[in-house]
């Protein structure tokens, strides 16, 4: 029996057929950091569409953008129901009426070009929303600004195609030091769980010495810790 088989069928019995959203039945990472994402056949189409609602748009104009987030912490370790999708963007003002134009009125709720453009110019936390009527999904939009963090995740990102889609995700070191970070800010135990389970189910894809070099450089270590020293960890 492959690798591939092995971790899908483990998945299964630990979880049930009916909570696998987002079944990795492997990841591979290639000299590119290229990630093949092959899904198993109980993959919820509801996930899928919530990905191309959003993204597909961005992968027509050329927009640079990363899943981060829930959606992220999902790829990487464990699923959970979720009707929203964290994005990172690269979004410049001569391209703010272009949003406009790919979210129309008709089918999404997007703000107007001005509210967009102050956002953008913002050197730090400029942020929207976008809402899809019909289904009620919302993205998160998160600009780059002068965020260092963003930047360096951004020259990280990684590819993955899930049955010919192409989704652009955040690199897992970057998604695990927003959930430290939002832990520090908020104190919900949900970020360490995530933060668990990419550790538990993408350990292999991890540069754990470049992640605690990042931790040490955002003064995110007693957060850090409080992640390897809880009972369920393998990290320790």
């Amino acid at each position: 029996m492959n690798k591939s088989l092995k971790l899908l069928l483990s998945f299964i019995s630990l979880h049930g057929r009916q909570s696998t959203p987002l079944l990795k039945a492997c990841i591979r990472s290639g000299r590119k950091r290229k990630l093949k994402l092959k899904l198993g056949k109980y993959f919820f189409m509801r996930e899928l569409s919530l990905f191309e609602l959003f993204v597909d748009p961005l992968n027509r104009i050329g927009i640079r953008y990363m899943i981060t987030g829930a959606v992220a912490s999902m790829i990487y370790g464990e699923p959970r129901l979720t009707h929203d999708i964290d994005l990172v963007v690269e979004l410049g003002t001569e391209n703010a009426e272009k949003m406009i134009e790919v979210y129309p009125a008709n089918e999404f709720y997007c703000p107007p070009v001005e509210v967009i453009k102050v956002e953008i110019k913002r050197h730090h936390r400029g942020h929207f929303n976008l809402i899809h009527h019909k289904t009620g999904f919302k993205a998160d939009v998160y600009l780059m600004g002068e965020d260092n963090l963003h930047d360096w995740g951004m020259s990280k990102r990684r590819q993955i195609d899930i049955e010919g889609k192409i989704l652009w995700v955040a690199p897992p070191e970057y998604v695990i030091l927003r959930k430290l970070q939002y832990y520090r800010e908020g104190g919900s135990e949900k970020h360490l769980r995530d933060i668990d389970g990419m550790i538990e189910l993408s350990r292999e894809q991890i540069d754990f010495k470049e992640l605690e070099h990042r931790i040490n450089q955002n003064s995110m270590k007693k957060e850090w810790e409080k992640v390897k020293t809880k009972p369920t960890k393998s990290i320790r």
